[in-house]
């Protein structure tokens, strides 16, 4: 079985684990890329990688094509967002697997039926990270249904 790694490229870039790396490459963008390939943190050749960037490609990032490391720039959208809906529309979210330490796109990911990893624990595999007892609970609720209800408090509490 093949997986899908989809990273959230700047919470990985600005992780504490990755600045030690980061300082070799002037460019971080670069860093990362070359970083995964080296390490070839997918570990398995079947596995692919996609890495998320926020914004549109800056002139120096426009030849950061990968063959085997698939570069998406957000855009107009965020990258959260469009990690979001990377996951929310595949056909079998059981085979992704999420590189972030965004609580939000966690639980998202998690609400979805895809896995997620932490950023440490994808860099340094060989570290396990101490499983917290809020990450033990599976939520009960989708996203969708989730952000219906924050809208709806939204609307009673917040009024001017």
């Amino acid at each position: 079985m093949s997986l899908l790694y989809i990273i959230d490229a700047y919470n990985t870039i600005h992780h504490i684990t990755f600045s030690p790396i980061r300082k070799k490459i002037k460019d971080p963008q670069r860093a990362l890329l070359e970083f995964i390939k080296n390490r070839r943190l997918g570990k398995n050749s079947q596995n692919k990688i996609t890495v998320v960037f926020d914004g549109h490609p800056q002139v120096s990032a426009q030849n950061l094509e990968e063959t085997d490391i698939n570069v998406v720039f957000s855009r107009e959208e965020t990258a959260d967002a469009r990690i979001k809906r990377m996951v929310e529309t595949s056909n079998n979210p059981k085979n992704i697997v999420v590189v972030s330490d965004d609580r939000e796109i966690i639980f998202f990911v998690k609400s979805i039926g895809a896995r997620s990893i932490g950023v440490e624990e994808f860099i340094n595999p060989q570290v396990k990270p101490q499983r917290k007892k809020e990450d033990l609970i599976k939520p009960e609720l989708n996203y969708s249904q989730i952000s219906k209800i924050n809208q709806e408090l939204k609307a009673l509490w917040l009024k001017k």
